[in-house]
């Protein structure tokens, strides 16, 4: 299995990052500054999200020096190579969520995540933000009896503790399903409120936006070591390609490649190799107005989402590649598509969907990313234990889209009001501590020997 490393040079295409920004190379400065205030690495949706936040609530003349620095281009990681989604979770790890750690920890995850999908469409719309936004609905549909049995159970079990969002899921049973969902032998379905965009143009304004107010971004300058402790002024030691930098404080927003950094998260947020796809058909087809997931047991999924343009993006695939774990776990290289997965989604709409037997669709595109699974499946965000003035906020478990905008907003009240954690309105669930970093449990891992284990299907 591949340790944690840093990406490769450059990463394959996706269809996200076919359509660059006159910032996707941009660099503020011919030179980089020797201190600042604070210091970004990484310029994903985690770095955007958080400067979003911090020049909302900081006048120009009070806001202090930012420097963001990432290793490749703007938005060249996860977010600029995943399944758009824009989509809340209010039943399904929500229940295992209720289980393990109570129902009120449970609800303030499912209530963050709706909060989170309510203040996307509000800031896209506020800032006629051109990235694709719709607001529509999600299907969710289980193909296996048994799955839709336990789902449903967690998803009574929350509606009878009252929790709010999940009232607004809707539960089809079997005998409705596959006519509701068009999709072939699904046994229930659930569907709620959810979202789907160009996640790379989203990242792409909030940055226009950073850059217009005095925010340097400096891509292509990977940082290839921060210091063990703080300088003699109190400052952190960044070391680039470029030279060095000082900063007062320093957010990790490098997700599936903390660990290359910061020795304790090799083995607590772990790069999981992912593959997703663009179909598109060669004539008119059946119209789909909504997202879906299709749920072949606990572990096998895949989403789709339906694009303006008429094409289909999915990703999932997992079935094909999982039982080769060197391909996926621990592994960074996003240089070229996992195998195994190469021919899943042939024939897939004309497989799964109603109405698309005849369509001609076909996979126009196919790429890989890089995503950072939580060896807990839980997200890290907060102060960094034992090392003070740093901060983390990665380990979005392939969940980021519905969290990571408002998590920028906790990190805008760490960085700049020294906030305790209670005080940033983040989820308890969310928050780094010595003991989740103790934690010797690997849930990923979990994953791959759910597969082995006949009952999970």
């Amino acid at each position: 299995m591949c340790p944690a490393s840093f990406p490769p040079l450059e990463g394959m295409s996706s269809f996200w990052r076919t359509d660059l920004g006159n910032l996707d190379n941009h660099q503020s400065t011919a030179e980089l500054p020797t201190c600042v205030d604070i210091a970004i690495i990484g310029a994903g949706y985690s770095a955007a999200a958080t400067l979003t936040h911090i020049l909302a609530t900081t006048p120009a003349a009070d806001r202090p020096s930012i420097l963001v620095l990432e290793a490749r281009q703007l938005c060249s990681g996860a977010t600029g190579r995943n399944g758009g989604h824009l989509k809340p979770d209010s039943y399904n790890a929500i229940s295992g969520y209720a289980s393990e750690y109570g129902i009120e920890a449970a609800a303030e995850v499912a209530s963050f995540e709706a909060a989170n999908v309510k203040a996307v469409t509000e800031y896209i719309q506020q800032n006629k933000v051109d990235c694709d936004f719709v607001l529509t609905r999600a299907v969710d549909v289980q193909l296996s009896t048994g799955h839709q049995r336990r789902i449903k159970e967690g998803y009574d079990k929350l509606i009878a503790a009252g929790l709010e969002p999940t009232k607004d899921t809707f539960s089809v049973e079997e005998n409705d399903a596959e006519m509701m969902s068009g999709v072939k032998g699904a046994k229930g379905c659930f569907t709620y409120t959810a979202g789907h965009l160009w996640p790379y143009k989203l990242i792409h304004h909030m940055f226009s936006e950073a850059i217009r107010q005095g925010i340097n971004l400096q891509t292509n300058t990977p940082v290839t070591s921060v210091s063990e402790t703080q300088d003699a002024t109190g400052q952190w030691i960044l070391n680039t390609n470029r030279g060095e930098v000082r900063a007062r404080k320093v957010v990790f927003a490098t997700n599936a490649y903390t660990g290359s950094l910061l020795p304790e998260y090799k083995s607590k947020i772990i790069p999981y190799r992912a593959v997703c796809s663009r179909i598109k058909t060669p004539g008119p087809h059946p119209l789909l107005n909504n997202t879906y997931a299709l749920r072949f047991s606990d572990w096998n999924f895949d989403y789709l989402i339906p694009r303006l343009d008429g094409s289909i993006i999915v990703g999932g695939a997992r079935d094909a590649y999982i039982r080769s774990v060197d391909s996926w776990y621990g592994n960074v290289d996003d240089t070229q598509v996992i195998d195994e997965a190469r021919s899943y989604f042939d024939d897939y709409m004309q497989r799964h969907f109603h109405g698309w037997e005849d369509s001609g669709a076909y996979v126009d595109d196919i790429w890989t990313g890089i995503m950072g699974y939580s060896s807990d499946r839980l997200p890290r965000v907060g102060p960094i234990p034992g090392r003070p003035g740093t901060f983390i906020m990665g380990g979005f478990t392939g969940h980021g889209m519905p969290q990571i905008f408002l998590c920028g907003q906790a990190m805008a009240k760490f960085l700049l009001k020294d906030a305790s954690f209670k005080q940033t309105g983040l989820p308890r669930l969310f928050e780094e501590t010595q003991a989740r970093l103790e934690d010797p449990r690997d849930r990923v891992m979990e994953l791959y020997a759910s597969v082995l284990n006949p009952s999970k299907l």
